[in-house]
């Protein structure tokens, strides 16, 4: 239909074909596919797990070492305050480039690392190539996802929410595309994960913009159309996992999985067609019906008549002195405007709303990457064969994507229609992550993949909450910077629960089993824990501190109830009303 209405019925109209594929490749939904695909290979340090027994192994390092490394890798992840400050005056593209110029130095110096190809080196340049690679997923995240929730403020839920569950879904998509590529040598994995996302990235540089803000009536059910194609690609990850894991898939059966995937990754490209093609017909139909240049009077409320009034009467106010600057810039950090209005950076890093929010979040997100950074060797501490790490992996990465995914679009169905604050939300799955925590905790048969399915929803769901929340109490203004600012709270939880405790309780439980053998720790030997003992206290510390964070999450809910009572959205409508007139 669509390419009957540009060729004609002649089989002419080459002409208008190219103008519409003009069109499209420049328009806000190409941008928003073009994000999708960017983000879909932004989650490359989620795949952690499934390399960290070769840098263990090869390198010769003890699982204190390997979780320092993990703590670099989180800090890479989601410091991003330089991809913002960079964001804030300069275009998207410039961010994106050096992010993609950053993921394949940092990776590749990995790689050759690894295989031995340079001398060992030294831990600090380990956790150096480690930051850079991962710091990379920051990068996207702050050219991708920032730009479109400028494009589309009012439907900054879904946007977060569709955007974060691609990234949330790249662990089990680039596992396929791994399998395809290189077999099962989880070495060349990190070679995978350095030019292939970097060439994703280069591939869409330019179209990733800022771009005028146009309301339009049918905008949140085509986010639900990216997201109902998002959840086939979801279920079809599922059943090829479960498959994989039952049965041993040749190289050409892996071939046609991934396959699969790109048909599945590439099929939104549709929505964006049919979506330009009705604009396009719209405009068609606007432009040849009434002449648009009827002149309609209306009243102004006396509210507008009164504001109109005095600004024209108002003389124009008297500049402020150097003096008067310095002092209205200091009082007014701790004087902010009314929630939801821009806040200045310091006004938002300093007020008490950012504090819990920080707060509240390390101690969620710094218990559930815990988990999910130690997968591997929590797997092989119960007994779990060496090939479930890549199925814990994967689920993790699915049900990542889902928590993503149903955070964002469900959190803006609640708010909007029912006014339950994201926050409330927010807090509540904390609570339930302490589920996954606690399976680990005791190690009951087989539990660790209902553990990895909780922790990996509670995850996602946690980020695209957090970020719309900052969002709506400090406005889009300064968004880029703010953004990552929050991002920063993930580093803080991981380092003290996975490194202060969990790796520093592992090596403890190790050298106990070593010495009940009679046997000593020598140089370069690998620290391995068996048993429900190696993890147990650690995740017993982690479900405490995460229940401290719902208690402080709740002091938030108290403080923006009212806030979220009323209409959030408001100033953004009236805002794309003014941009139509």
């Amino acid at each position: 239909m669509v390419v009957a209405d540009l060729f004609g019925a002649d089989g002419g109209g080459w002409r208008e074909m190219k103008g519409f594929v003009l069109t499209v490749l420049v328009g806000r939904w190409f941008m928003v596919f073009s994000s999708l695909l960017i983000m879909a290979m932004a989650g490359t340090g989620y795949m952690f797990g499934m390399y960290s027994n070769d840098i263990k192994t090869s390198l010769g390092y003890d699982q204190t070492t390997l979780n320092l490394l993990s703590f670099f890798k989180d800090v890479g992840g989601n410091v991003g305050i330089l991809s913002g400050l960079i964001n804030e005056v300069s275009p998207p593209w410039v961010v994106l480039s050096i992010g993609a110029i950053m993921n394949f130095l940092g990776y590749f110096m990995i790689w050759i690392s690894v295989t031995g190809r340079i001398t060992k080196p030294k831990v600090w340049q380990m956790c150096l190539y480690m930051y850079l690679s991962t710091n990379a997923q920051a990068f996207s995240n702050t050219g991708a996802l920032v730009t479109c929730v400028k494009n589309f403020p009012e439907s900054r839920g879904g946007v977060i929410g569709l955007l974060k569950s691609f990234v949330g879904l790249s662990g089990a998509i680039m596992t396929q595309f791994y399998h395809a590529f290189y077999g099962d040598n989880s070495k060349a994995l990190i070679l995978l994960l350095a030019w292939f996302p970097a060439c994703v990235s280069f591939v869409f540089l330019r179209v990733v913009r800022i771009m005028k803000i146009v309301r339009q009536a049918n905008e949140n059910k085509i986010f639900h159309k990216f997201f109902y194609i998002s959840l086939g690609l979801a279920s079809v990850l599922m059943v090829l996992i479960i498959i994989q894991k039952k049965f041993s898939f040749t190289r050409i059966e892996y071939v046609g999985s991934a396959s699969v995937v790109v048909v599945l990754l590439l099929l939104p490209i549709a929505i964006v067609v049919k979506e330009e093609h009705d604009l396009r017909k719209s405009k068609k139909v606007a432009l040849n019906g009434p002449s648009p240049l009827d002149v309609v009077t209306e009243n102004l409320p006396p509210v507008e008549l009164t504001k109109l009034s005095l600004e024209q009467s108002t003389p124009p106010a008297r500049a402020p002195t150097a003096a008067e600057k310095q002092v209205s810039c200091v009082t007014s950090i701790f004087n902010p405007p009314a929630r939801g209005e821009d806040y200045g950076i310091l006004q938002a890093l300093f007020s008490v709303d950012m504090l819990v929010l920080f707060v509240a979040t390390a101690c969620g997100i710094g218990g559930t990457l815990t988990a999910i950074d130690n997968l591997g060797q929590i797997g092989q501490s119960l007994g779990y064969p060496a090939r479930s790490t890549a199925t814990f992996v994967s689920l993790v990465s699915i049900w990542n994507y889902l928590g993503r995914a149903v955070a964002g679009f469900a959190s803006e169905i609640l708010l909007t229609k029912y006014k339950i604050p994201r926050p409330l939300l927010f807090t509540i799955v904390l609570l339930f992550s302490c589920f996954g925590h606690l399976l680990i905790a005791f190690g009951v048969p087989n539990s660790l993949y209902f553990a990895s399915v909780i922790i990996g929803f509670c995850f996602g769901a946690q980020l695209p909450l957090m970020f719309a929340i900052i969002s709506e109490l400090f406005g889009l203004k300064y968004y880029s910077t703010l953004y990552n600012f929050g991002a920063v709270a993930s580093p803080v939880g991981s380092y003290v629960l996975n490194v202060i405790v969990a790796g520093h309780l592992y090596d403890k439980e190790a050298l106990k089993q070593l010495k009940a053998k009679g046997l000593r720790m020598e140089a370069g030997q690998d620290l391995i824990c068996y048993g429900v003992q190696c993890y147990k206290l650690s995740f017993l510390i982690i479900t405490a501190v995460t229940i401290s964070g719902c208690l402080i999450s709740l002091v938030l809910v108290l403080r923006t109830r009212k806030f979220y009572k009323g209409d959030i959205y408001r100033k953004f409508r009236e805002e794309g009303v003014a941009a139509e007139k």
